[in-house]
């Protein structure tokens, strides 16, 4: 559910732990008294001043900048009271409580009122109060917590260009072409008696096929923004000794996981992120998959196939030498029928061929030949990853966009289709056009606010840090 909004917030809006510069944050309407009870004097908008940060006996906590942000010139759109102070976990938070002590001792009972339900705030609604005053959008309030959260320099700049408004754009350009098709419709309908057939004359057809044409493009980038900012998860699965582990360090360039001529050193999950042309992959290296009579390497085994069945990819690892093997292909051939039966349809496996350097012989069934020891052959695997994961050369202007995005871009092409087919249907029903429409629209206004669900609201920024 959304947080109280009416109440004034406070709280700690930098990192936790110790640094050169900690923020505390407030927000609420008509912070005047209360600033000037907490700072000990009136301060100027948007000026800095420095001061001291005084407690209740008048006695210094601290010394640092003070910045007042009269509404709607801030952030949340209310007015905000921002103290800069050393970074000291224990010093913000005896800030914190002096701002609530501070509250509490405002006289007046009009501006009591007003402040006595200051509080603590909740995750993200710094964010929540700035999307409800109309200072950004949904999209633009995600992009906050993608920014901050981002893993390479690609995510960086895509959720710059969506903080920026760059998604938000392109929705609200789909948007406002879907409404002007609806009223051509509505107007059809309204006035069924006028001898004026108002969407063949106004080529409601071909705004609908350009409608269409246009949202493809942004659903395609869309989609690339969303693999950027969450990555795909790639599973290293095969036999014992088959150089899983080798591959996995060969993959992230480091020395992560323990490598033996020793079949079956490895016995759990290691895995790494790594970042192929600023695209995220989460990779695992897991246990060879055998039978065993050792009870920690069967452990090991089952936990191989559990993150193999929550793969969007799976590295099937083969020995080249032992290709000519017919036990070896035999056991191959099992793994792969079980992979067939544990993972999801679409799901691609792909088979890369490793020791390379030991043998002098091409990939029996095809797929990519490597050597993890010497690296040959593996820039070639992490392109082939990009393409199995959709990846594209790095649009111009691409913006970072989440799953929910995708979903709802999904929804509206869905609907359009269905409105494509009434319109171009010999007696089209209007009525259901229209709804197609309308859906079409609602859609679209979930990834920016402009419709949605309180529960969705308290979804999405409960996810956020506090002080933001």
């Amino acid at each position: 559910m959304l947080a109280r909004t009416s109440d004034p917030i406070v709280a700690v809006a930098t990192a936790a732990g110790r640094g050169a510069v900690g923020i505390v944050r407030v927000s609420g309407r008509s912070l005047g008294p209360f600033v000037e009870v907490l700072c000990g004097r009136a301060l100027k908008p948007r000026e800095a001043t420095y001061l001291p940060f005084l407690d209740g006996a008048g006695d210094a906590i601290d010394r640092g900048l003070a910045l007042y942000f009269p509404a709607p010139h801030s952030f949340t759109g209310e007015d905000v009271l921002e103290l800069q102070a050393h970074g000291g976990a224990v010093v913000l938070q005896l800030l914190v409580a002096r701002c609530l002590e501070a509250a509490a001792e405002i006289d007046s009972s009009s501006e009591r009122a007003r402040l006595r339900g200051l509080r603590v705030a909740e995750p993200g609604e710094f964010s929540q109060r700035a999307f409800l005053n109309g200072k950004i959008d949904l999209a633009q309030a995600e992009a906050i917590a993608d920014l901050i959260d981002a893993s390479t320099e690609a995510a960086a700049r895509s959720a710059g260009r969506s903080l920026s408004g760059a998604f938000s754009q392109e929705i609200h350009v789909l948007r406002d072409a879907l409404i002007h098709l609806r009223m051509l419709v509505e107007a059809t309908l309204d006035f069924p008696e006028e001898d004026i057939d108002f969407l063949q004359k106004a080529d409601a057809a071909g705004q609908l096929d350009a409608l269409r044409t246009q949202l493809s493009s942004v659903r395609q980038r869309a989609r690339q923004g969303a693999l950027l900012r969450e990555g795909i998860k790639v599973v290293i699965a095969g036999q014992p000794n088959a150089g899983k582990s080798s591959l996995l360090n060969a993959l992230a360039g480091a020395e992560l996981a323990i490598v033996s001529a020793v079949a079956g050193t490895t016995r759990d999950v290691v895995s790494q992120t790594i970042q192929i042309q600023g695209v995220p992959l989460h990779v695992a290296d897991t246990a060879g998959l055998r039978d065993s009579s050792d009870e920690v390497e069967r452990i090991g085994v089952a936990r191989a196939w559990n993150q193999i069945e929550g793969a969007d990819a799976v590295l099937f690892l083969h020995d080249l030498t032992r290709a000519d093997s017919a036990a070896y292909a035999d056991a191959d051939a099992e793994i792969l029928r079980a992979l067939r039966e544990k993972l999801s349809a679409g799901v691609p496996v792909i088979d890369v061929w490793n020791k390379q350097d030991a043998v002098d012989l091409a990939p029996p069934f095809g797929g990519v030949a490597l050597s993890a020891k010497t690296g040959e052959g593996v820039e070639a695997l992490r392109q082939r990853l990009l393409e199995v994961a959709g990846w594209q050369a790095m649009p111009e202007g691409l913006y970072l966009a989440r799953a929910r995005h995708v979903d709802a871009l999904g929804r509206v092409e869905r609907h359009l289709e269905v409105a494509n087919e009434q319109l171009g249907a010999r007696v089209p029903a209007l009525d259901l056009l229209a709804e197609e429409l309308r859906l079409a629209q609602n859609a679209l206004n979930e990834i920016t606010g402009e419709f949605g669900s309180d529960d969705l609201l308290g979804v999405i920024f409960s996810r956020f840090c506090i002080g933001k």
